[in-house]
């Protein structure tokens, strides 16, 4: 038996490809974006990818089964209520698919989405018995799916805790699961851990989510405890619907020239560099959001509206590409990205911007002598958990429509946990004409705490 598990760690998405050696033939499910991965491991293993099976219509990210379809002939199968609008084969719970000695057999689970379905496996060479289950996103190791993203949300949680207790916790403890996410999607809570495999019987007794004994105690947590949901969701599920898609614009080199006439345009730069190198010097208008951090993607996502087309500045030629396939992976459209970085920008003595970048202990001294504003841009709850005195909670994904709430006559410092996001929302404030922007760096709220220095809960 041929088993793989693929791992997207910008996405915190696991796809996996399943065959047979000995037959030759192998399916993949769950394909990210970039199908390389697949080709690769068909390659090395001497196995046909015949077959591409879906979970469900994802909201996070655009699957890859178009392009993996027509780079192999693969047939897609995905459950009949997913109401796909391309070429593919439906099933139904109890749907079996026999690849050599492997069989794969459809559980369906539905709640996070009314056609979610999980695959279970069987191999004829340790008798023919149940030993993973590939859980989509029903279950995670540690958490469970969030109920909100296709269905009324109370509807949704009911439906994912029959799922868990009819279906999957019917299974023997030793099946393994294998999840559709790991700990930084948001497809679920903040309690998916970074494992990438667990076993029924470790999630029955240590999931948090299934210690509820009722169907109403479940329900009640699962939407009490809902996070932000995937940005431009609607957009992404009606990509994954089809009709099927092979590419989203392939990114062409663009001179400064060029980047300045697509600017005019309304096309917005995405620096990808990281957030120190944005700060000392940067395209005027662009907004900072390092792909040499995991989750680059969705930050973008966040900010960004769908239909704007999009600049790649990136240190050198080479990794703009992979920063441009990366927003892709989100449904965003990739106008091109400057060619020799910003190395071209500036040789031909073209405008900069900064944005000045301070620590945790300059802020404080700031503090104490000037009429400054503290923007922090975290989620609510890591607001509410622990905040410096005095500051004010905007997150940094509403800052383009809440952007009015902000006073415009008073210096602004911008902080989160470690300077990452704070760093993409000072480039957003300076992009929609905040002068005085601060962007808090090397640390945040937490090293602002251990410093010794007072904070406020609640």
């Amino acid at each position: 038996m041929l088993f793989r598990q693929i791992l997207h760690e910008d996405l915190s998405c696991a796809s996996y490809l399943v065959g047979d050696t000995g037959s030759g033939v192998a399916a993949v499910i769950d394909p990210q974006w970039s199908i390389e991965p697949y080709l690769r491991l068909s390659r090395l293993h001497g196995v046909t990818i015949e077959h591409v099976l879906e979970t469900h219509n994802h909201a996070d990210h655009v699957s890859g089964h178009g392009r993996l379809a027509r780079a192999t002939g693969a047939t897609i199968h995905i459950h009949e209520l997913a109401d796909a609008g391309y070429p593919h084969e439906a099933f139904t719970g109890g749907w079996t698919l026999d690849l050599g000695g492997v069989r794969v057999e459809a559980l369906h689970t539905p709640g996070h989405r009314p056609e979610h379905t999980s695959f279970l496996l069987r191999d004829a060479d340790r008798g023919g018995d149940p030993w993973a289950v590939l859980t989509g996103d029903s279950l995670f190791v540690g958490d469970v799916a969030r109920p909100d993203l296709a269905i009324e949300k109370r509807e949704g949680a009911t439906g994912i805790f029959r799922s868990l207790h009819e279906q999957l916790m019917a299974l023997p403890d030793a099946v393994e699961v294998w999840p559709g996410h790991l700990g930084g999607s948001s497809c679920g809570s903040g309690g998916i851990d970074h494992k990438s495999t667990s076993t029924i019987g470790f999630e029955r007794t240590h999931n948090r989510a299934l210690r509820f004994e009722s169907e109403e105690e479940f329900v009640e947590d699962a939407i009490s405890t809902l996070g932000d949901p995937p940005p431009n969701v609607e957009h992404i599920v009606a990509i994954n619907r089809g009709p099927l898609i092979e590419g989203m614009g392939t990114p062409v080199p663009l001179a400064p020239r060029a980047v300045e006439v697509g600017i005019a345009e309304g096309a917005l730069l995405v620096d990808a560099r990281t957030n120190e190198q944005f700060d000392e010097a940067h395209i005027p208008g662009a907004i900072s959001a390092s792909a040499y951090e995991t989750g680059f993607a969705t930050k973008v996502a966040k900010v960004v509206p769908p239909d704007v087309e999009l600049i790649v500045v990136a240190a050198s030629d080479g990794y703009e590409l992979e920063a441009a396939e990366l927003l892709a992976s989100v449904g965003l459209r990739v106008r091109g990205y400057l060619a020799g970085g910003m190395t071209a920008w500036r040789s031909e003595g073209r405008p900069v911007r900064r944005i000045e970048l301070i620590d945790a202990d300059e802020l404080a001294e700031r503090l104490e002598h000037d009429d400054l504003l503290v923007l922090d841009v975290r989620d609510s709850d890591e607001f509410a958990e622990a905040h410096i005195p005095g500051s004010v909670n905007l997150p940094y994904g509403e800052l383009p429509e809440r952007q009015g709430e902000l006073p415009r006559d008073r210096a602004m410092a911008a902080i989160c946990s470690g300077g990452k996001r704070s760093g993409l929302a000072a480039s957003i404030l300076q992009r929609e004409g905040f002068e005085g922007v601060l962007h808090v760096a090397h640390g945040g709220v937490g090293t602002w705490r251990r410093s010794g220095r007072p904070v406020d809960s609640g």
